[in-house]
């Protein structure tokens, strides 16, 4: 047990485990803070909604905060944290300067959850039906993202690939970020469901996040009608939170293409398919609906973006192809053949085991911080960039909160 700390966490959002991945990898961390019997408060800006997680119930301590307002400064400066977490470098922009000016010496951790820059630049290659390059990574959200991880003593980075793009390509030093995946239970694959006692394909996803919506938009325009045309009878369910009018229009019974909108049991509904598509374009990170596939031992197909940074050196538990016509192929291949299928349900066991055990990833981080923490002077000495940054945040970023404060007052 390492010393007891007060950490704060500033949440871009109030934590949905249930409708997203980043919500689930909040609570990850969450628990591996508890684990220390760290005391922890949970803050943000944002409105909460009635899918949040209960954390009070948990042992969190809460509380809303304002944007722009100086009341955060008397906030955090009472609780005096040792540790402060904030959730996407957003978050980080609008309240590390703060934390900084009036708590010198809590240890600054940034989430990233995934890369924005990497995320955004593909996004825009895909638009403009072209390869995605490495000059789409240099753009303003990767000039802000990559200050924001120089400002912070420790940034948790999800993915192995993004490791890679951040020592290789914007040359971060590694001293300044930790490849932090997701922390999950050991799985066993004796109760999974068999071939014949499952049914129809699913994809599900949070559809406030881009590449969901655009995945879903290939599968009814591209990929689904190339499935159904080989198999008639079987349907697609797609499932995700916040679906938009857009997204309900998709629903088509005749075509077999069923809009479920927000599954009310996630991983019920996992385990009843046979078939997990997941035709993703472009994104960034790990995703969530990939790794729920293999807890539930249901094999999935998807794109190289769908899997990087997931399997490793294992095979995929399914197929992975950036080919509509050969995504179309390897989906009726796994969902009418059965050893094909048996062969992939199995794979997954391992990936869980070895890729994304928590037993090995969380004492990793928590031996880590501690290690910062206990010398943070020198630590943020050998970061001179990042002093020199905060150094001029502190000045620019100040004088727009203070004139935004100011404007943002009633007239008397």
């Amino acid at each position: 047990m390492s010393e007891q700390l007060n950490v704060l966490i500033i949440g871009k959002v109030w934590p949905e485990p249930d409708s997203s991945a980043a919500g689930s990898r909040m609570m990850q961390l969450i628990e591996l803070f508890q684990k220390e019997e760290w005391k922890i408060t949970f803050v943000s800006a944002a409105g909460e909604s009635e899918f949040a997680a209960d954390l009070e119930s948990k042992g969190v301590n809460t509380q809303n905060i304002l944007l722009n307002d100086d009341t955060f400064n008397t906030f955090v400066k009472k609780l005096n944290p040792d540790l402060v977490l904030f959730d996407r470098f957003m978050t980080e922009e609008q309240f590390g300067w703060r934390v900084a000016e009036h708590c010198p010496q809590a240890l600054r951790i940034l989430d990233t959850e995934d890369l924005h820059c990497l995320r955004q630049g593909r996004h825009k290659a895909v638009k403009e039906h072209r390869e995605f390059i490495e000059s789409d990574l240099f753009s303003d959200i990767a000039k802000r993202e990559i200050a924001s991880m120089y400002r912070c003593d420790l940034s948790l980075i999800i993915s192995e690939y993004e490791m890679e793009v951040l020592k290789e390509v914007f040359r971060v030093d590694e001293n300044l970020i930790e490849y932090t995946p997701f922390m999950l239970e050991h799985l066993y694959d004796s109760g999974w469901s068999g071939f014949e006692e499952r049914y129809d394909f699913i994809s599900i996803g949070n559809f406030l996040h881009e590449p969901n919506w655009d995945a879903i938009l290939y599968l009814k325009q591209t990929i689904w009608p190339l499935i159904r045309k080989e198999l008639p009878e079987a349907n697609l369910l797609v499932y995700g939170a916040y679906p938009s009018q857009k997204v309900l229009q998709l629903h088509n019974p005749q075509k077999g293409f069923l809009v479920k909108g927000r599954a009310p049991d996630a991983i019920q509904a996992m385990k009843q398919a046979r078939v997990c598509l997941a035709p993703l374009r472009f994104g960034a990170g790990l995703k969530g609906k990939l790794i729920q596939a293999m807890q539930c031992g249901t094999p999935s197909v998807t794109t190289s973006i769908g899997a990087e940074g997931m399997q490793g050196d294992f095979s995929w538990p399914g197929f992975v192809e950036d080919n509509p016509e050969d995504f179309a192929k390897a989906s009726v291949r796994l969902y009418s053949e059965k050893p094909d299928w048996t062969r992939a349900q199995k794979k997954s066991v391992q990936i869980i085991n070895q890729r994304f055990s928590k037993t090995e990833t969380g004492p990793f981080l928590i031996k880590t911080i501690n290690g910062i923490k206990d010398n943070l002077d020198s630590h943020r000495k050998r970061n001179f960039t990042g002093e020199m940054l905060m150094h001029h945040t502190l000045a620019s970023t100040r004088f727009m909160s203070k004139w935004i404060e100011e404007k943002n007052k009633k007239p008397q």
